[in-house]
């Protein structure tokens, strides 16, 4: 039996997701709160499994609440916020929030029972979130002050990354520590639409890499970091020498949107030898047949190790398919990757 409290100023919000929560039979709702002084108080009384958290909140906002909870009593959190087009969701990921969930319809909202099949899956993989490893990477907001020259790719013609829980502060982290390469970079990173629009306008303020949410036909340029658009497929297609992107709708048995397989699958068509895959962490094990696919062509493979990843789900998975060449805990990785770009 999963234990959850239910954060949330709305009494409507507090009722309905508690009962979505309950009515799984694998879950029970031992406690709710109106904000989060007074969360502080059941969380201290109950110790959950996992917390939903509303961010708008009066007396002590979600942010606070998350930091409180990560010094003092670490515990798996979904944040289900209103803020559908706002930043804010990716500053509760890097205060330590495991994933989040859009509210549909505003902060109190009739709708919430299309957040149902989400909120049940994220509730449910909070049990194999590594808690020390979501501490690890909480990251600053700060940009690099001195601007690094860009250095020649020569190994390989692009780079792509496939990530899910857990996946943006790792990204943002990388990006951070990768020295600017002359290689584009395609990221699947499993998020909602409008999402990775501001997860990439993040990242790209926060590093030195140009970062930006991919777009239909584009040609993929050197040096710029590209986020496939949540709700949407993302691949690589080669047009004589120019890599371009292909975006496609999402089909009916599509589990994700965008998928890490059909990114690295069109990137080994279409750039054989010369691709570099990387795996970081998160649920499931989207990726792991493409992998394969990339190293049978002669690609470049890496995974994201048990040590760091926050779900060892999708590189555990990777790794288990016997073709990931390099497994490294994710500090380690911009180090590989600028390793392995720069050696010819």
């Amino acid at each position: 039996m999963i234990r959850a409290i239910v954060i949330d100023d709305s009494a409507y919000n507090r009722v309905t997701i508690s009962r979505l929560l309950e009515k799984q039979g694998d879950v029970r709702v031992v406690a709710t709160a109106v904000n989060g002084e007074d969360g502080i108080k059941q969380v201290l009384k109950h110790k959950p499994d996992v917390i939903t958290l509303d961010l708008e909140m009066p007396l002590l906002d979600g942010f606070a609440f998350l930091r409180w909870l990560m010094a003092n009593n670490p515990t798996p959190v979904i944040v289900v916020s209103s803020r559908a087009s706002d930043r804010s969701v990716f500053k509760a990921l890097e205060f330590g929030a495991v994933d989040f969930i859009a509210k549909p319809g505003g902060r109190v909202s009739s709708k919430l029972e299309e957040i149902e099949r989400d909120l049940i899956a994220k509730v449910r993989q909070c049990a194999e979130v590594k808690l020390e490893n979501v501490k690890s990477r909480i990251v600053e907001e700060t940009k690099p002050e001195e601007p690094r020259p860009m250095v020649a790719g020569r190994a390989v013609d692009l780079i792509t990354i496939g990530a899910s829980t857990g996946g943006p502060p790792a990204l943002q982290l990388v990006f951070q520590k990768l020295p600017l390469m002359r290689v584009p970079i395609v990221v699947a990173q499993h998020m909602p639409p409008t999402f990775t629009r501001l997860f990439a306008e993040r990242v790209d303020r926060l590093t030195q890499y140009k970062v930006k949410e991919a777009e239909n036909g584009e040609a993929l340029v050197p040096g710029v970091v590209y986020i496939g658009p949540g709700g949407r497929q993302t691949e690589v297609v080669r047009n004589g020498d120019v890599l371009r992107i292909r975006l496609a709708d999402k089909a009916g048995d599509d589990l994700y949107a965008p998928s890490v397989n059909r990114l690295f699958d069109s990137a080994s068509d279409a750039c054989g030898d010369r691709l570099l895959a990387i795996i970081l962490t998160g649920m499931g094990d989207d990726g792991s047949i493409a992998i394969k696919k990339v190293a049978a062509r002669g690609g470049k493979t890496v995974a994201e190790a048990a040590e760091t990843a926050v779900i060892f789900g999708m590189p555990g998975e990777a790794i288990r398919t016997g073709v990931v060449q390099k497994v490294l805990p994710l500090p380690e990785i911009p180090d590989a990757i600028f390793e392995i770009c720069t050696t010819a």
